[in-house]
Order: structure tokens, then sequence, then C-alpha cells
């Protein structure tokens, strides 16, 4: 049955994309979007989440089964890589990508290999510290990768993706028994605390020569799954102030006509929200705005499209339907005369906008759009559609929409080669939980989860109506 219901979807699909790849790819004829609830859209959503899935099924390392940081180009894994990946296990399983069988096995082998790894400060031969764990990993033996640091944030995106196998993997068989064990082992002996360096906020992370770095984490970002998962941990949890120290250093401003609180990056308002239904929950601070963290990424993402369809840098190509800056590879770090004017182009780079942000140079990010999909699903899925067809097989190819684009760069535009993990993630989850609320489902079933955000004084809604305790 899975088999055939594969072979009508792709029937399906090159039936309505038969003349709309390589011929089309710099068409500015006008271009048909179906709508939300349409064969076409449905067709065209399977196939982008199984094609992004499948990027994380075939892309790990075969000896520690981390997931690459990207690909073609590979060069190491990433453990926030691999906490989206443990995600998109799930997914895979639910729509019968791969069996549940065959997804809880893959978990298994990647929960085993985190938990026996090398934890200890040395410089060198060591995968973490004090249960967090280095920002990027050598292949093979998965060691610290050069001088990175141990990461709090990545550490935080693996714990999510942790937390997620965890509460999906809830049948009584040795697999999934274990995989549950393993998840719980590895999200207790993780010392946030230790990470507070006796702050009032987090710092970003630590090197075993020279100690904590300067960074921490102030004003809203992507730290939001960091501080609620650190908050609920039951043996070395942050200080219950922590969260109003960090909603102290917000930002609340207007911007392209838009009242939020501002970040510019676009995966600052969507990495957190990835894991956590923030749908009809709130804290104190979102209280007193009268709005919850769902609405104001919903404003953030409507303002993002807003600036790029002004386009104050007349960038070629941007409008309705060509949008998404946040932090993405691009071109090259050069400077070009375009249109008698001096762009500086860049390469991986933390593009966004925001009331005062202003990263942009003409590169396009599909997973600013992807992972907007549940804020805004008419404008991202439409603006998906809009890319997919426009320009086909440059930008839409084995596992998906590769990285990003940059019409502007030269005459063909500059299509990326590489894939991006921690750019895959948001697609696929959040057009899984815009389709189901899988992902959401699921953690709301997490005490952990739980916990974190009745520590960080949520309530109402969901929080409220499935959870008692």
């Amino acid at each position: 049955m899975v088999g055939l219901r594969k072979i009508i979807y792709a029937l399906m699909f090159l039936a309505i994309f038969a003349n709309a790849s390589c011929s089309s790819q710099n068409s500015t004829e006008k271009i048909s979007i179906p709508k939300l609830d349409s064969a076409e859209m449905a067709v065209f959503k399977k196939d982008l989440k199984e094609r992004t899935f499948t990027y994380f099924w075939e892309v790990r390392d075969s000896v520690n089964f981390q997931t690459d940081d990207r690909f073609p180009n590979r060069s190491f894994t990433s453990i926030a890589a691999t906490g989206f990946a443990l995600a998109s296990y799930c997914v895979g399983a639910e729509n019968e990508f791969v069996t549940r069988e065959a997804a809880a096995e893959r978990v298994l082998n990647v929960l085993n290999w985190l938990k026996q790894s090398k934890q200890s400060a040395d410089k060198e031969g060591a995968t973490g510290y004090k249960g967090l764990f280095y920002h990027f990993l050598t292949y093979g033996e998965g060691t610290r990768f050069k001088d990175v640091e141990l990461s709090t944030i990545d550490t935080g995106l693996l714990m999510a993706g942790i937390l997620t196998v965890q509460s999906y993997f809830d049948q009584n068989n040795s697999t999934e028994e274990e995989i549950r064990k393993l998840a719980e082992d590895l999200y207790l002996r993780v010392n946030w605390n230790w990470a507070m360096n006796g702050q009032k906020t987090m710092s970003m992370g630590w090197k075993p020569a020279s100690g904590f770095i300067k960074s921490q984490w102030k004003g809203y970002n992507e730290a939001m799954i960091l501080l609620i998962l650190a908050m609920g941990s039951p043996t070395h949890p942050i200080p219950d102030t922590s969260w109003e120290a960090w909603t102290s250093t917000y930002d609340w401003q207007e911007f392209m006509g838009f009242e939020h609180v501002n970040f510019g990056p676009l995966f600052g308002h969507q990495y957190s929200q990835m894991f956590i239904d923030f749908r009809g929950i709130q804290d104190e601070y979102m209280q007193e705005k009268s709005i919850d963290y769902f609405e104001n990424s919903r404003l953030a993402t409507l303002s993002n499209r807003a600036y790029t369809i002004k386009n104050p840098k007349n960038f070629v190509g941007y409008s309705d339907l060509i949008w998404g800056l946040t932090a993405s590879d691009g071109p090259s770090n050069t400077t070009k005369v375009i249109n008698g004017k001096q762009v500086q182009f860049k390469t991986y780079n933390a593009r966004g906008v925001a009331f005062n942000y202003l990263e942009d140079d003409g590169t396009i990010v599909p997973t600013a759009v992807g992972g907007s999909i549940p804020f805004a699903p008419e404008e991202a899925l439409s603006t998906l559609w809009k890319m997919k067809t426009q320009f086909g097989d440059k930008l839409y190819q084995k596992y998906g929409f590769v990285d990003a684009f940059n019409l502007t760069y030269n005459k063909e535009g500059w299509f990326n080669e590489d894939y991006l993990g921690i750019d895959q993630g948001p697609i696929i989850i959040q057009l899984e939980n815009y389709d189901t609320g899988l992902i959401w489902k699921t953690l709301r079933k997490n005490p952990h989860v739980i916990r974190g955000l009745r520590k960080a004084g949520f309530t109402g809604g969901w929080l409220e109506n499935e959870y008692k305790h």
C-alpha cells in the first residue's frame, strides 16, 4: 500500500510540473498559484516533505549517525542538525516514508552513540562536557571540530529533538523503551545551570582553553527553546528568575507596519516554535501585549515579506512571491557595482531585517519561507510553489530546495550548491506542524517541556486543557 501511494503521488507530481522545470527557470510570465486546499498543493507539499525528509535519512555519518552540517560539500556534522533530524524521523514514520521500526532503529543508533561519546574538559578528543555538546563534530570519531565552542543553543536544539523522540516512540517494545531511557539520561545529565556562569542570562558557549565566551543570550531570538528546556530540568535547572531576565531584554517595536518583538533573521522566530506550540499560551510579557509568541512570529514573517516587497535596495526578483531573509549561504564575499550602486555580497551571513537590523544582499532563502508555513500559510506556500515552478531544478532538487539563491549577483543568477541541515529542518518540521501538528502534539506530552513552560510563567490554552499536572 505504501509503495502504491508513492507511485500515485509521483505520477501526479510529474503531471502537475511537467512543463514547469528547467524551461521556465527565469520566466517572467505569470505563474498560476493553486489554492491551499487543492490537489495540486497537496501533491507539492507531500513531495517537498518527502524530499526534505530524505536529506535527513540519507545525509548522515555512517559511523556515528550524526547529521551533516551541509551537503554535498561535506565538512563536519552539526548537533543542531541532528536534533532536527531526530524530529524528522518522527515525521518520516508518521508519513510512511519509512517504517516506524526503521525510524526507531535509526533514532536508537543516534542516541546510543551520543550517550557513549566522550564527555571531558580536554581540548581534543571529546564530544562534549557537562552534558553539553560541541557545536560541530568530526566525522568518524565524532569529536570536537577544530576550535568550536561547547554550544548552549545547539545543545538545546539537540535536546529538543531528543525529547521529541522520547515522547513519540511510546510503544512497549525493547527498542522504543530503550529510546525513552537514553533520551532521559541524555537530557538529565546536561548541566544547564553551570552554563549560566553565575550571570542572570546564559552564556552562549565555553571553550576548554579560555572558559566561557563573552556573549550571553539576551534579546528575543532562537533561544526560547533553550531556556525552557533548561528551566524544566529536574537535575540542573537554571534559576526561576531566568525567564524574566530574558524578556526584560526584548525589543518591542514597529517594523514595516507591524508591531512585535523584533529579531532580524526569521530563524529566530522559527526554531523554538518548531517544537513548542505557542498558540494560545502566554507568559507575563505576552499577556501585557495581548498576543502570543505564535502571533508574534506571524507578524515578524509578514514584516519580512513587506520589506522584500518594498525592496528598498532594488534587488532583482524581489516580489510578493519571491521573499524570505534569514541566515544562509550567499554567493561570495565581494563588492560589485550593480545598476550604478555598490553592493556588498557575502557568503554565510545572518541575513534579515528588523527595526534596528539590516542584512540584505539580494539573497533569498527558501527556509525563511518554509519555516514560516504555520504562521502565514497562504503567503509561504504560494511562494514556495512559485520558487519551485519558476526556477525548476536550479533550486529544487533531490532533497528539496537548495539553501539559497541570488538573482542580482550575476546575469544567470546564483544558486547555491549546498543544502544546510539547520535550514532543511524548519521546512519539514513546520510543514508537518501545519498539516497535522505532529511535533507540537508530541511535545505537549513531555513533562520536561511542560515543567519548563510553567516555570517560565506560561498559562492558558492547551497548557491548561490538556495537561493538568
